[in-house]
C-alpha cells in the first residue's frame, strides 16, 4: 500500500475523492473548510465525477444532501460546530427517511464564548438525530472510518457521522497507509439506492404529514434499524479488515488484560492515553484503555461484558451533557451495566474543553485517582473537571 503524508483534512478528502460520490454539497467552517476546499480542487481538476453544490448554508447543504440522497445519488458533506448544529433540523430528516448520507465532521466547541478549537460539543448536541456516529484516534483511523462509513450507511440505509479531532488531527500531519482507488471502489461497491424520487414508473411519496396514527410506528422502524445496524458495522469491519489488514470494532481494548481499573476515552485522547498506560504500567499499576470508537449505537452490551470486571471505570469526557450528572459519555456507560450483579464504581472526568490540551500527567492523575477508590471504595466527587482553573 502507499504511504502519504497527510493531515486529517487531507485523509477525508482523500477518501473522498476515492469513493467519487455522485454530489457533495457544503458550506465551509473552520477547522472543517480544508476538507471540501481540497476536494472541490479534485471536482475542478476533473478527478471525480462528482456535482459539486456550493450553498449559502450548512442548513442548506444538507437540505442538498437530502434531496440529492432521495433522488437515489451517493451523497457525503463536510462540517464543523456551528455548521453541525445548523444542520441540526435536517439530520433529523435525513435520519428518518433512511438516506445513507456520510458527514465528514470536525470536532469542534460551540458558542458562546467563540471558540474555533476541539472538543466534542458539537457531535454529542446531535448524538440522538438518528446518525452512526464514529470516532477517530488518528489521521490513519479518520482516512479508514471514511471508507467503512460509505458501506455501513448504505448497507444499513442510515446516514452516518465520522468524526476528527478539530486542530489536533484535521491540520496534523502524519504518514498514513493509503489504499488504491480500485481497492475502495471494489471495496464500497456500486451503490444500488432503496428508491429514488426520479422513478417516475414506481412513484413515491417523500416527507408526508404524519400524525398520530402513524408517527409512532415509523420512528419505531428507525429506531430498530439502528440496532440492526450493529450487525452492518461488524460485517464491514471484518471485511475491511479481512481485505486490508487494518481491524476496528466498536471499540479497542489496551492492556485491559490483568487491570485493576479502566479508562474510557475517545479520540485522539486514546493515543495520549496509550503513552500513559504504557508508563503507569512500567511503575506496576493495573490500568488499562477501552476506546470507544462507535458512540451511535452505542454498544452498551459489549461494554457490559468488558468493564464489569474492573473495580473502577474513569471516564472522559471532552464535552459536559449540561445535566449536572456527567458527560454523555459517562451518563451512558455508567447506565450500561447499571442492572449487573457486581459493577464497577464510576467517576467521570470533564476535559479539554474549547481545545485546552490533556496531557500524559493529567491521564496519570486520573489513574491514580481511580486506583485510590479501588483501595479505599470512596468517591470524592463523581464528576469532575480536570485542568480547569480554581
Amino acid at each position: 500500500m502507499p504511504l502519504k503524508a497527510l493531515t486529517g483534512n487531507e485523509s477525508m478528502a482523500e477518501a473522498m475523492r476515492q469513493i467519487n460520490p455522485d454530489v457533495v454539497a457544503a458550506y465551509p467552517i473552520t477547522p472543517a473548510t480544508e476538507v471540501v476546499q481540497i476536494f472541490s480542487s479534485f471536482v475542478a481538476d476533473g478527478l471525480v465525477d462528482t456535482e459539486f453544490v456550493a450553498v449559502e448554508s450548512e442548513h442548506s447543504a444538507m437540505s442538498a444532501c437530502v434531496g440529492a440522497a432521495a433522488a437515489g445519488a451517493r451523497v457525503m458533506t463536510s462540517t464543523a460546530s456551528q455548521g453541525l448544529a445548523l444542520m441540526h433540523e435536517v439530520l433529523y430528516v435525513a435520519a428518518g427517511l433512511r438516506l445513507p448520507i456520510v458527514l465528514c465532521e470536525i470536532n469542534r466547541s460551540l458558542s458562546a464564548p467563540i471558540n474555533i478549537h476541539c472538543d466534542h460539543s458539537d457531535t454529542m448536541g446531535s448524538r440522538d438525530a438518528g446518525w452512526i456516529q464514529i470516532f477517530s484516534e488518528n489521521v490513519q483511523e479518520t482516512y479508514d472510518n471514511v471508507i467503512q462509513a460509505m458501506k455501513i450507511a448504505e448497507s444499513s440505509r442510515i446516514p452516518a457521522l465520522v468524526t476528527t479531532d478539530g486542530f489536533i488531527l484535521s491540520h496534523c500531519l502524519e504518514r498514513i497507509e493509503v489504499l488504491e482507488d480500485s481497492e475502495v471502489q471494489s471495496f464500497i461497491g456500486e451503490y444500488k439506492p432503496a428508491y429514488s424520487l426520479l422513478d417516475i414508473e414506481n412513484p413515491i411519496t417523500v416527507g408526508p404529514l404524519d400524525l398520530q396514527d402513524y408517527y409512532f410506528e415509523h420512528k419505531r422502524q428507525e429506531i430498530e434499524a439502528m440496532r440492526e445496524a450493529k450487525k452492518s458495522i461488524e460485517k464491514v469491519n471484518k471485511e475491511f479488515g479481512d481485505r486490508f489488514r487494518r481491524r476496528y470494532d466498536f471499540f479497542e481494548s489496551y492492556k485491559l488484560n490483568g487491570a485493576e481499573i479502566a479508562i474510557v476515552a475517545l479520540g485522539s485522547t486514546a493515543g495520549t492515553a496509550k503513552v500513559a498506560i504504557d508508563s503507569l504500567r512500567e511503575e506496576g499499576k493495573k490500568v488499562g484503555l477501552l476506546k470507544l470508537r462507535v458512540f451511535r449505537p452505542f454498544p452498551y452490551e459489549k461494554l457490559c461484558e468488558v468493564l464489569q470486571k474492573f473495580k473502577v471505570v474513569a471516564v472522559l469526557d471532552r464535552s459536559d451533557s449540561m445535566s449536572s450528572t456527567g458527560g454523555p459519555v459517562f451518563t451512558e456507560a455508567r447506565s450500561a451495566l447499571y442492572d449487573l450483579t457486581t459493577r464497577p464504581r464510576f467517576v467521570n472526568y470533564i476535559y479539554g474543553l474549547g481545545g485546552r490540551e490533556i496531557t500524559e500527567s493529567d491521564i496519570k492523575k486520573v489513574a491514580n485517582e481511580a486506583l485510590k477508590i479501588s483501595k479505599t471504595g470512596k468517591i470524592k466527587e463523581l464528576v469532575q473537571y480536570l485542568g480547569v482553573r480554581e
